[in-house]
């Protein structure tokens, strides 16, 4: 029996709570072995951000189990000066299997001394955060989730199902969490270095000038985007238009283009496409080996290294976990 302790703190997320405990608890029904408990530094019920009070039981009574997960919150300074708190979870470092943060939990384990010398990921709108106060974690501001050598983290809320997933295909196999994945109707599984950010969001505000301009893009990644029929789209000089759209976005018109196939052919091959060939034109990089060398260009990894949400692919199983 593997023993999950959930912590919990004044204030906590909790999603971040309830979501990893639903893919444990759903992972028994196909056979994972799990044993939940919702700790606290002094037990009884602790309300969360959302209002609702949930019972726990006192954390040094608990001990560290096999795996402990720290959830996020909107302030954690009472987590973080609860020497209760902080022991339990350096214990659980010490002396568990693994320890894991949703979301802002990160600051909880980084607190704590956990995240030294690793990646670590959090949700985007805390990355710089992290960076400013914990000079010495290696931040991965891109990745839904990380695991540096058994301590986990991951970026916000639903992250952490997908996180939660991934112990699961650890503890018990692929194949079981992928039925974990189909209960709970959430995608079988999204893999750690999947970025948190949409291309197109991450470009531009919606009251950015380019905004309608990169949409009309998107809807036509499969036909020729070349610079000449992106100035005349925005009814600007081809130089004037490279210039104004580089300086509002930050990122030449190309190359803002390319960021957008790149990200409409991993959506696509996650989903389950079954011929890079075929997404590669469907998304406008004519070929196999263009698209290869955008994806190394953008995200660190080939397109073979995205996992397909079907069976039957060709395109075969995530390679590697390395940051996007």
């Amino acid at each position: 029996m593997h023993r999950v302790t959930l912590l919990a703190y004044e204030g906590f997320q909790i999603l971040d709570a309830t979501g990893p405990a639903a893919v444990f608890e759903v992972a028994g029904d196909f056979g994972g072995a799990y044993a939940l408990t919702l700790a606290s530094s002094r037990g009884g019920p602790v309300r969360s951000s959302s209002g609702l009070v949930l019972q726990t039981a006192p954390l040094a009574e608990v001990g560290p189990g096999d795996t402990l997960i720290v959830p996020g919150a909107e302030s954690l300074r009472g987590a973080i000066e609860d020497e209760v708190v902080m022991s339990g979870v350096r214990l659980a470092a010490a002396e568990g299997r693994r320890v894991a943060s949703i979301c802002s939990g990160a600051f909880v384990l980084a607190a704590a001394g956990l995240l030294d010398g690793r990646r670590a990921a959090t949700h985007w709108a805390a990355v710089a955060e992290l960076k400013r106060r914990h000079p010495k974690i290696r931040v991965d501001g891109e990745s839904i989730f990380v695991e540096d050598d058994g301590i986990w983290t991951s970026a916000g809320v639903t992250a952490g199902i997908d996180l939660a997933l991934a112990m699961v295909g650890r503890d018990f196999g692929d194949e079981l969490a992928r039925k974990v994945a189909r209960r709970l109707v959430v995608y079988h599984r999204r893999p750690g270095s999947q970025s948190q950010h949409s291309a197109l969001l991450e470009m531009v505000t919606p009251d950015n000038r380019f905004a309608p301009l990169l949409a009309w893009a998107r809807s036509r990644l499969h036909e020729p985007l070349p610079v000449e029929r992106l100035a005349d789209q925005a009814a600007l000089s081809v130089r004037q238009f490279t210039r104004a759209f580089t300086t509002s976005t930050g990122v030449a018109p190309a190359r803002a283009v390319e960021r957008l196939r790149v990200e409409a052919a991993r959506a696509a091959i996650e989903a389950g496409a079954t011929s890079l060939e075929t997404v590669a034109l469907s998304t406008g990089f004519g070929g196999p080996d263009r698209m290869r060398r955008a994806f190394v260009r953008h995200t660190g990894l080939p397109p073979r290294a995205c996992r397909a949400q079907e069976k039957g692919s060709d395109l075969g199983e995530c390679s590697s976990s390395g940051s996007t």
